[in-house]
């Protein structure tokens, strides 16, 4: 008898474009979760108003963008289930239902809250709102609603999956074992640096897309900060430091880095030249992702197909689990 695959549930906030760091801390894990369990990725457009309530038009608008980079780096709807969080109604239902369970006390001492009230004190942005106070336990539903044993974080997500644990294990205590209790399945996440020498990041309008064409990659390659020790061609430099070398295993061959770690530090290689070398193999790398992007851009009813066909395999589930927690709760 062959064994029923263990299932994973992950999302993404709909709050833009995919770029480099999100295929190599995110996209890539994906790819390889979708050829050993049953997996279940969503667009989290409800998560993404807890930061974007004043911008909505940008959660709506960035859901085809989200499933066109998905489908671009190879995700398999037919291996996996692909969906918009807020199509599925019964993901509300559920939250409310958790939200009377979860004590004030788990939600307040989030660091992810905590921090982010600090920022939000600097850049006068308004984020001490119920919403994104609460999004913990809406993910918490996120993730049971599919009966998840697994969930893929990095370690600094650690206690968001703790307090989904916590969530459950009380849930199925009071009401009966409804749940299995997730666990956490921790990846790598590379920090990858920016055109300006930060974290690559949206926010920082310092990052390259994966839906850039090919002028613009070379464009935005052309500009990034290198060794800012280096101040002229003959001065040495150092990969350890440099902001563009971290990109350089990740698509260049084997040869070529180990020829930048000799040539730099002897001021043998210049940056304009590396960053030549980079370019290219980014652009080689990524000439598959963007011709399968343009083909699910010119076939529209295509996409939609997916999209619809995922949200449905998905509400039936989540109907079904509903079903049994209303049962359990006696309502």
């Amino acid at each position: 008898m062959a064994t029923e695959k263990k299932r994973v549930v992950s999302g993404m906030r709909t709050t833009g474009k995919l770029h480099l760091g999100h295929f190599h801390g995110v996209l890539t894990n994906w790819l390889e979760f979708q050829q050993q369990y049953d997996c279940f990725f969503f667009a989290a457009d409800w998560h993404a108003l807890t930061s974007e309530f004043q911008h909505p038009e940008i959660v709506s608008e960035s859901i085809q963008d989200l499933f066109l980079d998905w489908l671009s780096v190879g995700i398999d709807p037919e291996k996996v289930t692909l969906f918009i969080q807020s199509k599925i109604k019964e993901h509300a239902e559920l939250h409310l239902l958790l939200s009377m369970i979860t004590p004030l006390s788990w939600l307040l001492r989030n660091p992810t809250f905590k921090d982010s009230q600090g920022e939000a004190d600097n850049k006068n942005d308004d984020l001490a709102t119920y919403g994104f106070l609460g999004y913990p336990v809406l993910q918490a539903a996120d993730i049971i609603i599919y009966r998840s044993h697994l969930v893929p974080i990095g370690v600094d997500q650690l206690p968001h999956v703790e307090l989904t644990r916590e969530i459950t294990r009380r849930f199925n205590y009071l009401y009966g074992e409804v749940f299995p209790v997730p666990k956490p399945i921790l990846t790598e996440v590379p920090k990858l640096m920016g055109l300006d020498g930060r974290k690559m990041s949206k926010s920082y309008n310092n990052a390259i897309y994966l839906a850039d064409d090919e002028e613009t990659i070379r464009k935005k390659v052309s500009q990034m900060v290198t060794d800012i020790q280096r101040a002229r061609r003959k001065d040495p430099g150092d990969p350890e430091v440099c902001n563009l070398f971290p990109l350089h295993p990740l698509y260049s061959s084997a040869a070529e880095v180990e020829r930048i770690k000799r040539e730099c530090p002897r001021a043998e290689i210049g940056c304009v030249e590396c960053k030549k070398i980079l370019m290219q193999n980014l652009l080689t790398k990524l000439a598959p992702v963007r011709e399968k992007r343009c083909y699910y851009e010119e076939h529209p009813d295509l996409l939609r197909e997916i999209i619809e066909n995922g949200n449905d395999r998905a509400r039936k589930i989540a109907m079904a689990t509903m079903e049994q927690v209303r049962d359990h709760m006696k309502i």
